[in-house]
């Protein structure tokens, strides 16, 4: 079992900068994959950014590619999106997800534990 509580969410304005952390208890994340999806009101989950248990490998969806960055530190057990250069069309709520597999996965299923998520607001 993986627990995962985001953080970081808030409100900014278009052009700013927000950084969630997403902590996992439970078992070490090492040998995890782990992702960020979000949901805007009314939509489907949509992947945003997922890193491979080492970090040396990122993908990220067209929608945020040069703007998000995702890291994580295995030591802490803690996976992070830094989100820069923020417009309204970030505003969602982003979840946290573990994938108990390798290779970065885009899809909802693909990932077997998620975090509550944490609501982002973005202003124009």
């Amino acid at each position: 079992q993986v627990q995962l509580v985001e953080s970081g969410g808030g409100s900014v304005q278009a052009g700013g900068s927000l950084r969630l952390s997403c902590a996992a208890s439970g078992r070490t994340l090492r040998d995890i994959t782990m992702g960020w999806f979000r949901q805007a009101p009314g939509k489907d989950h949509e992947f945003v950014a997922a890193i491979s248990w080492s970090g040396t490998r990122t993908r990220y969806s067209d929608s945020v590619k040069g703007r998000f960055t995702i890291s994580r530190d295995n030591a802490k057990n803690t996976v992070y999106l830094q989100m820069n250069s923020l417009n309204p069309e970030d505003t969602a709520v982003y979840f946290c997800a573990a994938r108990m597999a390798s290779g970065l996965g885009v899809r909802q299923y693909e990932y077997a534990y998620w975090g509550q998520g944490t609501q982002v607001t973005v202003s124009s």
